[in-house]
């Protein structure tokens, strides 16, 4: 037990997060578990559930242990978020999201060593693994893509955003008419979301290549699979037609290689497209009813809402604040807006003396 003050806050602080997390994965796996439609699936989902109680119930005692009041903890935001998409869409509309979060919370244990003793990074490494069987089970259903097209969505949407309201300023700093600056943040939309595509196209097109030719190999890392997580997944791919010896094999190839899938390449490109020019008309739209500072003022503000709620809305899916993510987003593209603002200005003024 920490016996400095300071020590003893940051100890409290930490046990305090991990009681956090795991209220949300318990709240998460038994909302899953409820509306999964398939007992076996179902069945894992309690599972899960009822590991992450017991680790749940032992950071309660930890803190208990160091005179800490042990809060009445509820599911935060993003968990409700993913439990109303659960209920709403079912299950398998969200597996997507909570298997990139599993993969990302694989190392959140490995610096503690009391977490280490009591396996808990072991067992949120099988977790990954587990729901992300469950994922390649699903008819239609593929981890890859679907993460592919929600990175290209954000870069889209954010892209489109920032540079298309550079673009605006840089050319409002020069003082030019509004039907000027109309007609170059018309034409910014258009070729950057072909740009986008474009590059989204070719880079998709080029990793599945390199993976089919054997150029990008991947290294493959050995997977430390308990018995009772083979079986967990044997009981996931017997649910889709598997025989016993079918499902039991599936589930001892996952235990000794990693699977990788690519995204379609036309299906990014035209996510990238049609995300880039949705962010890039936020910064023109107001041009299109009014003029002058007041049409620069109206771009900055409309902007400024959109770029706070993409950095915000992310985190849906990246786990951090958003309130952080959010105004980190809004001043990174304020700051971009504000440099061609004022190269804008300069230049305008120095081509017309």
């Amino acid at each position: 037990m920490p016996t400095d003050p300071r020590d003893l806050k940051d100890t409290i602080r930490q046990y305090l997060g991990n009681l956090q997390r795991e209220v949300d994965s318990v709240a998460l796996y038994r909302a899953l578990s409820v509306e999964e439609r398939k007992p076996e699936i179902a069945e894992v989902y309690k599972r899960l559930a009822a590991i992450e109680q017991a680790h749940k119930e032992f950071w309660k005692q930890r803190l208990s242990e160091l005179g800490s009041q042990v809060p009445e903890s509820s599911a935060g935001w993003r968990t409700r978020t993913l439990i109303w998409l659960a209920h709403r869409y079912g299950p398998d509309f969200v597996l997507p999201i909570v298997s990139t979060q599993e993969q990302a919370d694989v190392g959140h244990y490995d610096a503690q060593s009391e977490a280490v003793a009591g396996g808990f990074n072991a067992a949120e490494r099988s977790h990954a693994r587990i729901i992300r069987a469950v994922a390649a089970s699903m008819p239609n259903m593929s981890i890859g893509p679907l993460a592919n097209a929600l990175r290209a969505a954000v870069l889209g949407a954010n892209d489109g955003l920032a540079s298309n309201l550079s673009l605006v300023m840089g050319v409002s700093g020069a003082h030019l008419a509004s039907r000027a600056i109309l007609v170059t943040g018309l034409s910014g939309l258009v070729a950057g979301a072909c740009a986008m595509a474009m590059g989204e196209w070719l880079s998709v097109s080029t990793s599945r290549e390199s993976h089919e030719t054997g150029v990008d190999v991947e290294a493959r890392e050995p997977a430390d699979i308990s018995e009772e997580e083979r079986e967990q997944l044997a009981n996931i791919y017997s649910t889709h037609g598997f025989r016993t010896d079918e499902a039991r094999a599936l589930a001892d190839r996952l235990a000794n290689a990693r699977r990788e899938d690519f995204a379609y390449a036309w299906n990014a490109a035209m996510s990238s497209f049609l995300l880039f020019a949705t962010g890039a008309l936020f910064p023109v739209a107001p041009f299109f009813f009014l003029s002058g500072t007041t049409a620069v003022l109206a771009s900055i503000l409309i902007s400024s809402a959109v770029l706070f709620l993409i950095g915000a809305g992310v985190t849906l899916f990246t786990g951090r604040s958003f309130l952080f993510s959010g105004i980190r987003q809004l001043l990174v593209g304020l700051a971009a807006a504000g440099v061609t603002y004022t190269l804008g200005h300069f230049i305008g003024g120095a081509l017309s003396s």
